[in-house]
Parts: structure tokens; sequence; C-alpha cells
């Protein structure tokens, strides 16, 4: 792929328990409508619109995209569904910003969305028996007992995830479109709060959310022009996906080697080195706050076993030498299948310098992030204010 992408727009709904005043197709538009008017273009403009969606039973509603085509603006143009699990919104961001550097289209409109409120994504994401142990009882029981093996290998101290909440809950409180804002969240009202799946804590989880979230990628020729009239693109300097199955033998859940392979692969394409010093923020997928700790180390930015100490130093805050989830992350919304993308959107934002009160100064390298299924399906860009 020789071809350069940006982000010449993003968009997204504010982000909240329950839209009862539109459908799914409404509140896309929404997010879809923004992204146009942050890029200066209309659909007339778009080539292909690619959508990115959690599992159907989410919503219950089975292959939304047939039935909404019209009102994402693909009437007579390309669409293609993009599905990995939770890493979906990463991954619609990879497959649209794929399509441009390699010269299929010019413009691409990806849109990816979640109305959890019409459904119940702790039993939708309970797998049955014999698939599963029984009771899995969705994603915090899956993932506590990989918690619980970190804190252990690290020999990390029992704050950190605190830490982290009150981190992003404060970020989240910056972002007008956060559903969760949370100004005067404090350590002590976190540890305070119901142990849901120990040692995971009411206050340490992400929350459920309806939401959507749109990004506009264009060829160089589009970014340039985009340049040319004053405004400032993100261009994709690299972006990566892997992928390995849910359950092997030797499997390491607390430091998965897709992960590993996807930020090795991202880091050579990009030309990175060193990414905590040359990464000036990052959108990391942190839907229970000890994952900030854990992925800090997958994705290569402390050695093994270190992570949680550039959390307990503060250097994850902003104004640190690694701002993690500036805009609140996951922690503070959450609508699954459009989580993901908010991370890239986000990290976009940052280089285009558009974060608006939890814009990170100087911020011209970013790096957005999502994983799904058991931290199986990864998906990661980083994006620059400047072309590779």
């Amino acid at each position: 792929m020789t071809n350069q992408a940006a982000v010449l727009g993003t968009g997204q709904t504010h982000h909240v328990t329950k839209r009862t005043d539109v459908s799914m197709a409404g509140m896309c538009r929404e997010a879809i409508d923004r992204a146009l008017e942050d890029a200066d273009l209309t659909m007339a403009d778009i080539d292909a619109v690619i959508v990115g969606k959690a599992p159907d039973l989410f919503e219950g509603s089975m292959m939304p995209e047939l039935f909404m085509a019209d009102a994402l603006g693909a009437t007579g143009k390309p669409l293609l569904r993009v599905h990995t699990a939770g890493s979906v919104g990463g991954s619609t961001g990879v497959v649209a910003a794929n399509h441009v550097q390699a010269g299929v289209y010019r413009r691409v409109l990806a849109i990816c969305w979640e109305k959890q409120s019409e459904s119940n994504a702790m039993w939708a994401l309970s797998n049955p028996v014999p698939f599963t142990m029984p009771v899995g009882a969705g994603a915090g029981g899956y993932f506590a007992p990989h918690v619980r093996a970190y804190i252990r290998r690290a020999n990390a101290p029992l704050h950190i995830g605190a830490m982290v909440a009150v981190k992003d809950r404060r970020n989240g409180a910056k972002n007008p479109f956060a559903h969760l804002r949370q100004p005067d969240i404090t350590m002590e009202s976190v540890l305070a709060s119901q142990m849901l799946w120990d040692p995971v804590r009411f206050d340490e989880t992400c929350p459920s959310s309806d939401g959507a979230c749109a990004i506009v990628i264009g060829d160089e020729e589009s970014a340039k022009a985009a340049e040319a009239s004053g405004k400032k693109v993100a261009w994709v300097h690299g972006t990566a996906m892997r992928t390995e199955p849910l359950a092997y033998s030797g499997r390491d859940q607390v430091n998965p080697q897709a992960g590993r392979d996807a930020a090795a692969a991202l880091w050579k394409q990009a030309g990175i080195t060193n990414p905590l010093e040359e990464i000036d923020a990052a959108e990391i997928y942190v839907p229970f706050s000890w994952f900030e700790p854990m992925w800090l180390e997958n994705l290569g930015f402390t050695p093994e076993g270190e992570g949680w100490k550039l959390v307990d130093a503060r250097e994850t805050e902003i104004g640190g030498k690694l701002p993690v989830n500036p805009s609140g992350g996951v922690l503070s919304s959450n609508p699954i299948g459009a989580s993901g993308m908010i991370r890239f959107a986000e990290a976009a934002k940052q280089v285009m310098g558009r974060a608006g009160d939890y814009q990170v100064e100087g911020a011209r390298k970013a790096f957005g992030h999502a994983y799904g299924g058991g931290s199986q399906y990864f998906s990661m860009w980083v994006v620059g204010s400047e072309p590779r």
C-alpha cells in the first residue's frame, strides 16, 4: 500500500444509557452528519460506506445494515460490514483506511454504533454450556480472573485500578460526548463501591451506552486539499489487526500473543522504535480499569510487570509522559460496537487539535486501540499531524 490516507473528519453522538428518541438509523445519522460537517463534505463526496457492528444479539436485530443502507447514505454505493466482536470499531477504521491506501476508493465513510438499551449485553455475552463454564456472567465474569492473574504476576498494589478509574472519569468530565461525567470522583469513593467480580468494583467498570461514531477517511489529494483550506487532518501512519483462538493450550490471556504481534507490526509500519517516547497520546480500550496497566505491557509501552508503575507515577494522566484516554475512554462511554472507533476518532482529534478541554498540548502522534472477544481480536492505528 503506497497511497497515503488521512482522517478528514470525525463525529459522535452524545453517549447515554438510553436513546428512546431515535432508532438505530437515526442515531447513526447524527454521527454521520457531524463527521461530514467536520470534514466539510457531503454524502455526494463519499465513494463507499463501511459499517461496524458488534453481535446482532445486542439489539436483537439481525443484519441491521440491510434495512439501514438508505439512512447510512449507502444507497447506490458499495456497503461493507465488519464484525470482530468488541474490537469491531477499530477494525472498521482499519478496513476503511486500507481501502483508501490500496487506491480502491478516494473517500470512505466508516460508521459504528450500539443501542445496548434494546438488549441485555450481560447475557448476550454469556456463551452457553458446553462452549464455556456455567454462568460466565458476561464480560466482567470472564475477565476478572485475568485481572487477578495480572495482579499476582506483576505484584501490583490493589489501588491501581482505582487510580485508573479516577483518571478516566475525571477526563470524561471534560468531554461533552461522554456518558459518565464525574469530576468529583475520588479514590475513596471508587474503593468504597460495590465489588462486582473480585477484584473489579462497580466504579472500575464501563457503563452500558447507546451511541454511534463516524469517521471520514480520504486519500492524499483529499487530505492536502483540506490542509490547503486551513483544516488539519490526521495522517494514518500505520494500521494493524491480529487474531488468536479463544482457547488453546498455554494461551496467555493476561498478555495475549495477538496483541503483542499487532503492536509490533504497527510500530514497524509507523516507523516507531520507542512508543513510550514517540506517542504523545494513547486511546486504549480499557473496559475495566485494570486493563490499562495490562495493555501498556502488552503493547510494548513498558516491560512486562511494569505497566502499573507508569500508572502509579501518574504518567498516564494528561500532562504525563503518556496521557492515556484523555477523552475518558471506555470507562466513561461504552456503546460496544462503536467503542473501538471512538478510540480511533479520539486519537485523530488529538493530532488535529480538536479535542477541546481534554486536548494534549503539542500532540503530534497518537495511538488508537481496540480489542474484542476473549482478548483475541486486536485492531490499532497510529495517526500523526504530518504525513508519514
